[in-house]
């Protein structure tokens, strides 16, 4: 059958409309990437650091309220958020969890180059994150809420696993897919830290690829090279369960750098 060039046009114009998100730009895919790797180390080489019976190894803290706070001012806000960590988080059906409020679970531990798995369900209009070493924040959405032009750079449509607090538009800062689960799945992170270096498997779909994450405190610094994990707390009931990592020694980092350098 001949189409017009009239007819060709609509159809052109149907799949931008189609392809395209509320913000003028590609709508991340829902379908299926490549699935992500194995492990670099078995199953063994990992470590809990969560030990699904109590909130030993933990404590509160909400790096915001206090970045811009000195001296005993600083100390008894930190002293207050430890205090009331208990208030906020619970462990139940050996889950952490928390209804949205108060300060954020903190390792007590500080970790470097890292690989960490960590599960996570959720609800609606809830949202939360990961920080790595004191670090906003591996990001995590409810994906069904709407494009708000108001509010250009918060996309949370394109799905979770991104590094929210990047700068708007680089590499990395919203996810590759949308690869989150229903609500009342659990969700699945394998998120792996070399140096600056950042790469993000959510439900074994790769969603951040190596890019760099960007130390929100100072963006004129790279992160730190130690730092705890945070799971933020903001607006939602969250779980958390299967909390486990471990330490990726110096010539394996430099191992994985090179080879992801060489793909590119």
């Amino acid at each position: 059958m001949k189409l017009s060039t009239l007819t060709v046009g609509g159809l052109a114009l149907a799949v931008c409309l189609v392809s395209c998100d509320k913000a003028g730009k590609p709508a991340a895919s829902s379908t299926p990437a490549a699935a992500a790797p194995a492990p670099s180390a078995p199953a063994a080489a990992f470590r809990p650091i969560f030990n699904g019976k109590d909130l030993s190894g933990w404590h509160g803290l909400n790096p915001h309220s206090v970045v811009k706070l000195e001296g005993v001012k600083k100390e008894e806000a930190l002293k207050k958020m430890r205090e009331e960590f208990a208030e906020h988080w619970k462990v139940e059906n050996g889950e952490l969890v928390n209804v949205g409020t108060g300060p954020y679970a903190t390792t007590d531990e500080e970790f470097g180059d890292i690989e960490l798995l960590i599960e996570y369900k959720t609800v609606a209009h809830a949202d939360s994150g990961i920080y790595l070493r004191g670090t906003p924040q591996v990001q995590i959405w409810d994906k069904s809420q709407i494009f708000d032009p108001a509010k250009p750079t918060r996309m949370p449509h394109l799905g979770s696993g991104g590094l929210f607090n990047n700068t708007p538009d680089t590499p990395g800062r919203d996810p590759l897919v949308v690869a989150d689960k229903p609500f009342g799945e659990w969700n699945s992170f394998r998120i792996r830290q070399i140096g600056a270096r950042t790469w993000v498997w959510l439900n074994d779909k790769v969603v951040v690829d190596g890019n760099v994450m960007e130390n929100y405190w100072d963006k004129t610094q790279p992160l730190p090279p130690k730092g705890p994990i945070m799971l933020q707390t903001h607006g939602g009931e969250i779980r958390w369960r299967n909390l486990q990592v471990r330490e990726i020694g110096a010539e394996e980092a430099k191992k994985i750098l090179a080879e992801t350098d060489a793909k590119k």
